[in-house]
């Protein structure tokens, strides 16, 4: 099969379309003919080799022929011995490693039935960024209905999932964003749009029960500036680099207002609220552009350099 590898660390140029062999199913794992895959800031982290903590799970000094790619929605191809849930034909998504190739093997519990009403470049864009949002706000945030929330960073991958899953979940929605994704943003169901290169929404001042914070524009101080009494800041860990990471953890430590680091786990469970929400017309992804397989250095030389709105999408096959 086709995939994307990666031999070394830096810039796109690291990535090569290349011939490699079929996964190994293992009893408790599907095999996927991959339809499309998309793009996360983890990718890009992973191919740069920054922070260094990457480079000990991928491969040091160099990777090992590692195939990038987390996001992914394919037809099931095979199923290993044990798998009940799933069986030839099935069209499914799922968050899992080695996304950008043909086919991927991914376990059973972390893999759910794609949504009827996306296709399969939509439902693809879904995984790693509403995984993130929905357990930022659900569950490290505790979001309750009725709450104020403001999204920093609302036009982004994680963004524009966290402003539709805030009003799935009943709350007043701000989104902040540049003055081009104002109505893209306001399109999403945000209550209210933030264009910060002409307001300082840390000095408007409005008050927010819970703050998921995307882009780390802002120092923690001036976030808790516009925070209610009870109210909380949570840290979206894939960005911001290392030191964002290191000192949103101390100061959750010895302050009410801070959640620290929290991981987006990929689970099958919380693939099927995102699909009911799809389904209801509660969540749609929203696609900045498309690439072949066989262009994805480009694609990621596009999320770096023009700040995308929503995800980039890999057509596979």
């Amino acid at each position: 099969m086709k995939a994307i590898v990666q031999t070394d660390y830096g810039s796109p140029d690291v990535l090569n379309l290349a011939e490699v062999a079929l996964p190994v199913v293992k009893e408790n794992e599907v095999l996927v003919r991959v339809k499309a895959a998309s793009l996360n800031a983890g990718d890009v982290f992973t191919m740069r080799g920054n922070p260094w903590l990457t480079r000990l799970m991928v491969g040091f000094p160099k990777p090992k022929n590692h195939i990038l790619g987390w996001d992914m929605a394919g037809v099931v191809e095979t199923v290993g011995a044990s798998v009940s849930q799933f069986k030839p034909g099935d069209e499914v998504f799922a968050s899992c490693s080695g996304a950008l190739a043909e086919y991927v093997s991914v376990a059973e519990d972390k893999l759910a039935l794609k949504p009827t009403n996306l296709t399969f470049e939509q439902a693809a864009a879904v995984p790693t960024a509403a995984l993130t949002a929905l357990i930022g706000l659900r569950d490290a945030g505790k979001l309750q209905p009725g709450q104020k929330v403001l999204i920093n960073g609302a036009s982004g991958g994680v963004g524009t999932f966290a402003v539709q899953i805030a009003k799935a979940l009943g709350a007043e929605v701000t989104g902040v964003c540049s003055t081009r994704n104002l109505e893209m943003v306001r399109s999403l169901g945000a209550d209210h749009v933030v264009d910060y290169a002409h307001d300082d929404f840390t000095k408007n001042g409005h008050r927010y029960d819970l703050i998921l914070d995307n882009v780390a524009s802002r120092s923690f101080a001036d976030l808790r500036r516009v925070l209610t009494p009870q109210g909380r800041i949570i840290p979206n860990s894939g960005h911001g680099g290392m030191s964002y990471v290191f000192k949103a953890y101390l100061l959750s430590l010895f302050m009410r207002q801070h959640g620290g680091m929290y991981l987006a786990s990929p689970n099958g469970a919380d693939l099927l609220v995102l699909k009911e929400l799809a389904e209801a017309g509660k969540l749609t992804p929203v696609i900045d552009k498309t690439f072949p397989l066989r262009e994805t250095p480009a694609a990621f030389r596009y999320l770096e350099i023009e700040h995308a709105r929503g995800k980039v999408v890999i057509t596979v096959s």
